[in-house]
C-alpha cells in the first residue's frame, strides 16, 4: 500500500481542510461536498483525512465492523456472542463512478434464497464503509438513483437491500465526502442539501504559495516514505487534536441565544426546509470543541452558516453559490443579544467574543438571487433602448454586417416535452423512452451475466415443469439457474442535445435574440432537469464553431450563450455540417446515448455559394443518419418565408415557433420529434 500524502502538508486550502475536521470530529454533521477545479488537492485532502481518523474497535469476523459494546441487533452476520473488540485503522472506501447498484449496497444468491429460504448476502461498498469514510470522486457523474442509495443510507445509518421480498438491512454509518468539479454538470439542488457542508476550492493565485505547492509534491514523488516521515511529528498532534475534540463534543453547550441567530439566519437566506438548521446547529458545536471551547458563540455560528449554507442557496442549475457575507453579519446582530450593561437596544457588538469588522457600515447588500447569481449576470437594466449597440433597431435583417454585443435574454420558461423516438438504451435521465434498470416492469429475459432484477413469476413458470424430473419433495422449489428469468424494464433515459443557434445579422435585431436566447435558456433548464448531456454550436459571418464541447454542466452552455456576439451572413450549412461532426465524434464516446438535434434559426440561408441547396444536403445528411431534429423557428413580422419549416423537413424533423415552444401555449405540438424515416 502506498504511502498517503500527509494532511498537514497541504498547502493553503484552509475552508477543505476545516470541513474536512469538522466531520472527523462531528460524522453527524452530515459529510462534505468540495467543488473545485482540477488540480486543487481535493482528493489529496480526503485520501490523507484516512490516517488522522481514531482507530474502530469491530467484532471478530463481522463483515459489518459491528461494535462489540453495541452491536447492531440486525446485523446479518449476528447475533454475536460478547467478546473482547479488535481494533483497526479506520478505513476509506472508494466509490468508483461506474459502480453498479449491486456493488454499492450488496447482493444476494437469489437462487439460494428461493430454493432454500436463506438469506445468502454479500456485502457491497456501504457495509466496508460503516464507521470509516466513504469517498465518492466525481459525485456528480454518479447516475441518480446511485445517489439516492447513497445520500438515503448516509441519512438513515442503515442500508437496506430489497429483492422481491426478501430483505437484509445493516448498519451503515459514515462519513461521507463527495468532490466534484462544477465545469462537468451540477448536482440535483434536492442532492446538494443532503451533504452537510459544501467548500469552494480554487489554485491559488500567490505565487510563493504556489511555489510551495510545487516543491512539496516533488518532494512527496521522490521518497514518500521519508516524506511522510518529516511531517510525522505534526500528523501525530493533529490526530491527538481530533481525539480531544472528540471527547469535548458532548459537552459543549449551545444555548438558546445562539440558537436564535442559528433559525434567524436560515429564515433570512429563505433556505428549504429544516435540514439547514440542524446542520448549522452541529457544524457550530463542532468549531467550538475544535477550538477546545464548552459554549457556542456568535463566530462559530458565522463560520457554520459559510459552510452549510451556500449549497443551499441554489434555486436553479444557473445561480451561482454564495452568501451575502454582510447580510449574515447584519442578521447574526439582529438576532443577537438586545441589551447590554449601558441601557442600548442596540445588540452588542461583541457579545461572544466575535468582531463585526467585516459588516463595516456597508448595511447588508441584498442576497444573491436568481437573476444576481447567474453567470454572466442578466440585469434589467441591459433591455433598456439606450444600450441597445450601435442603435440597432428591432427590425430583421438590419444590420447584417457588422458584429454587434451580446444582449440580455428573455426570462426562461416551461417548455414543452420534446423527446427522441422509438426504445433506448442510454444513461439513466427523464428525457426519452428507454430500457433501463429502474421504471416498470413490461416483460423478462433469460439474465446476461449477474441477475439484477428478478422477475418472480416468469422464473416459477420457467421452473414449474421441471419439478417432478428433478425429485421435488420439499415444499421449497427447485430452482436452478437457467430458470431465473431478468425483468426487463422501462424508464427514461437522458440524451445528447445539441443546440445548433443562428447568430447572424438576420437574428440581431434586439429584442429577437433576446427572446431566442430566453428560448435556448430555457431548453437549457429542460436539459438540466432530465439529466441531459448539452453542447453548443453557433454560426455567423463565414463559418461555425462548437462554443460548447458536448458536456453534463449546462451552466457553461449558458454561460456562454450569454456572451454569444451576433453579426454578419448565416452559414447554415456551415452550422449544420459542424453540428454532424459533433455528433459523429460523440456517437464513438457514447454510443448508447441518442441525439436530438435542435437548431434554432429563421432558416435564412446567405453564406457561401449556393448557400439554401447546401443547408439542405446538410439537413438530409442528418436525415439518413436517423438524427432526431426540432428547427424552433425564430421568423417574426406579418410576412413569413417559412424558411424554418423547409429545412425542418429536409431534417425530418419537426418546425415549432417560439410561441409553440412554450408548455402553456394553446398550439399543439407533438412530443415525439420525428426521425429520420418519417419525415413529410
Amino acid at each position: 500500500m502506498s504511502t498517503p500524502y500527509p494532511f498537514t502538508a497541504i498547502v493553503g486550502q484552509d475552508d477543505l481542510r476545516l470541513g474536512l475536521l469538522l466531520n472527523a470530529v462531528s460524522p453527524a454533521v452530515g459529510g462534505v461536498l468540495v467543488r473545485g477545479e482540477k488540480g486543487t488537492a481535493k482528493s489529496t485532502a480526503v485520501r490523507a483525512l484516512a490516517a488522522l481518523m481514531p482507530e474502530v474497535s469491530v467484532v471478530p469476523g463481522c463483515r459489518f465492523s459491528c461494535d462489540p459494546v453495541s452491536p447492531d441487533p440486525a446485523c446479518p452476520d449476528g447475533p454475536h456472542a460478547e467478546a473482547a473488540g479488535v481494533s483497526r485503522a479506520a478505513r476509506t472506501v472508494e466509490l468508483p463512478v461506474g459502480a453498479s447498484e449491486d456493488r454499492l449496497v450488496g447482493a444476494l444468491d437469489i437462487e439460494r434464497a428461493l430454493s432454500e429460504g436463506v438469506k445468502a448476502f454479500e456485502p457491497g461498498l456501504l457495509a466496508d464503509a460503516h464507521r470509516g469514510i466513504l469517498y465518492v470522486d466525481e459525485v456528480n457523474l454518479l447516475h441518480d438513483h446511485l445517489v439516492d442509495l447513497l445520500l438515503d443510507a448516509a441519512a438513515m445509518g442503515a442500508s437496506y437491500v430489497e429483492r422481491e421480498g426478501v430483505s437484509v438491512r445493516h448498519a451503515a454509518r459514515f462519513l461521507l465526502v463527495g468532490t466534484m468539479n462544477p465545469e462537468e454538470g451540477e448536482l440535483r439542488p434536492q442532492l446538494l442539501d443532503r451533504f452537510g457542508l459544501t467548500v469552494e476550492v480554487a489554485a491559488s493565485r500567490d505565487t510563493d504559495e504556489r511555489v510551495e505547492v510545487v516543491r512539496r509534491r516533488l518532494a512527496y514523488d521522490d521518497d514518500p516514505e521519508g516524506f511522510a516521515a518529516r511531517w510525522a511529528g505534526e500528523e501525530s498532534a493533529l490526530r491527538e487534536r481530533i481525539a480531544a475534540a472528540r471527547a469535548l463534543l458532548p459537552r459543549v453547550v449551545l444555548g438558546d441565544g445562539v440558537l436564535r441567530q442559528i433559525a434567524a439566519t436560515c429564515a433570512a437566506f429563505e433556505v428549504d426546509g429544516m435540514r439547514a438548521d440542524i446542520v448549522m446547529a452541529r457544524t457550530a458545536t463542532a468549531l467550538a470543541a475544535w477550538a477546545g471551547r464548552e459554549e457556542v458563540t456568535a463566530d462559530d455560528v458565522r463560520q457554520a452558516a459559510l459552510l452549510a449554507l451556500p449549497h443551499r442557496r441554489r434555486r436553479n442549475p444557473f445561480d451561482a453559490p454564495g452568501l451575502d457575507e454582510d447580510k449574515l453579519d447584519q442578521t447574526l446582530d439582529e438576532a443577537g443579544p438586545q441589551e447590554n450593561n449601558d441601557g442600548d437596544d442596540r445588540p452588542d457588538p461583541d457579545p461572544d467574543g466575535g468582531g463585526d469588522d467585516d459588516g463595516g457600515g456597508g448595511g447588508g447588500g441584498v442576497p444573491p438571487q436568481a437573476d444576481g447569481d447567474r453567470t454572466p449576470p442578466r440585469g434589467e437594466s441591459d433591455d433598456t433602448p439606450s444600450q441597445t449597440p450601435e442603435g440597432s433597431p428591432d427590425t430583421p435583417g438590419r444590420s447584417t454586417g457588422a458584429e454587434q454585443q451580446p444582449v440580455a435574454s428573455a426570462e426562461p420558461f416551461r417548455t414543452k416535452m420534446l423527446s427522441v423516438p422509438g426504445l433506448g438504451e442510454g444513461a439513466a435521465g427523464r428525457r426519452s423512452r428507454a430500457r433501463t434498470e429502474h421504471g416498470r416492469t413490461t416483460g423478462a429475459r433469460r439474465p446476461q451475466g449477474s441477475l439484477t432484477k428478478l422477475h418472480l413469476a416468469a422464473t416459477v413458470q420457467a421452473a414449474a415443469p421441471h419439478q417432478r424430473a428433478r425429485g421435488r419433495s420439499g415444499r421449497g422449489l427447485v430452482v436452478r439457474r437457467d430458470d431465473l428469468r431478468q425483468a426487463t424494464r422501462e424508464g427514461r433515459e437522458g440524451n445528447l442535445v445539441l443546440f445548433v443557434v443562428d447568430a447572424s445579422g438576420s437574428m440581431a435585431a434586439r429584442q429577437r435574440m433576446s427572446a431566442v436566447k430566453g428560448a435556448v435558456l430555457s431548453l437549457l433548464l429542460d436539459a438540466y432537469q432530465r439529466r441531459d448531456k448539452v453542447g453548443l454550436v453557433t454560426f455567423r459571418g463565414k463559418e461555425a464553431e462548437v462554443a460548447l464541447p458536448p458536456t453534463s454542466s449546462v451552466d457553461a452552455a449558458a454561460s456562454r450563450l450569454e456572451s454569444l456576439p451576433t453579426g454578419g451572413r448565416t452559414p447554415l450549412a456551415a452550422g449544420l455540417l459542424k453540428a454532424h461532426d459533433v455528433l459523429r465524434v460523440e456517437r464513438l464516446r457514447d454510443p448508447s446515448r441518442r441525439p436530438l438535434l435542435v437548431v434554432v434559426t429563421d432558416g435564412r440561408a446567405t453564406g457561401g455559394p449556393e448557400p439554401v441547396a447546401l443547408a439542405g444536403r446538410a439537413g438530409r445528411l442528418h436525415r439518413s443518419e436517423g438524427t432526431a431534429s426540432v428547427v424552433v423557428d425564430c421568423e417574426s413580422g406579418y410576412v413569413r418565408l417559412g424558411l424554418a419549416g423547409e429545412l425542418a423537413r429536409e431534417l425530418g424533423g419537426t418546425a415549432v415557433t417560439l410561441d409553440e415552444l412554450r408548455a402553456d401555449s394553446i398550439a399543439g405540438l407533438v412530443k415525439d420529434v420525428t426521425a429520420a424515416g418519417r419525415a413529410a
